[in-house]
């Protein structure tokens, strides 16, 4: 377990940020990145700033696959507005995301595997894909049969996280609604995210 903790924590130093706002982080202490460089940074190309924007962005909500990222992409820069806002308000919809901002789930992996085991139902029907786009409005629950796991019971009462105000959670019921797409702003990143460089990495 140990072992998977820390592959979990390689990308946060990878990309210079405490990305999933872990207090326990070692990236609190410290801003370089990790090994015997790692305070001789090179400065970055245009080119590569939006690729490490990307990369972080994606790291965050799960290392989500390339294809179905720049799907996202796609989408938003199809609906009218800020394309970076659109971006974030997609990625911020899935439903692994959800589960893990509701505090349903200790991590965004752990969410995304709590889905895909059938432990979760949107508007009362089972659905197993992480990658299920939910509307505002709509309401996960945890099923009956899986509301006593211990995994659950440890994540739920953590008082590490807190729920942002987009999602309205009843931790007795372990029901949560999501009531409104977040703008870039009300989503509580650990680390700083510039999703318009995401656009301009593909936009190129």
């Amino acid at each position: 377990m140990k072992s998977i903790v820390s592959a979990k924590k390689k990308p946060a130093r990878r990309y210079l940020g405490n990305i999933w706002g872990d207090p326990k982080s070692p990236l609190n202490k410290r801003e370089y990145a990790p090994g015997q460089h790692g305070q001789r940074r090179k400065k970055q190309t245009d080119y590569g700033e939006q690729l490490h924007a990307k990369q972080k962005l994606k790291t965050y909500y799960g290392n989500v696959s390339e294809k179905q990222f720049h799907k996202y992409y796609v989408e938003a820069i199809r609906r009218t507005g800020d394309a970076a806002e659109n971006l974030i308000g997609i990625l911020e919809s899935r439903l692994d995301n959800l589960v893990y901002k509701a505090k349903f789930a200790s991590t965004i992996f752990a969410a995304r595997q709590f889905v895909n085991h059938g432990h979760v139902l949107v508007n009362g029907k089972k659905v197993n894909i992480p990658s299920y786009m939910l509307k505002a409005g709509d309401v996960i629950e945890v099923r009956e049969k899986s509301k006593q796991l211990p995994i659950v019971i440890a994540a739920v009462e953590s008082t590490v996280r807190d729920v942002p105000g987009y999602i309205e959670v009843d931790s007795k019921k372990l029901t949560a609604k999501y009531t409104f797409v977040p703008k870039f702003d009300d989503v509580p990143y650990g680390a700083v995210m510039e999703p318009n460089l995401v656009i301009e990495y593909y936009s190129r």
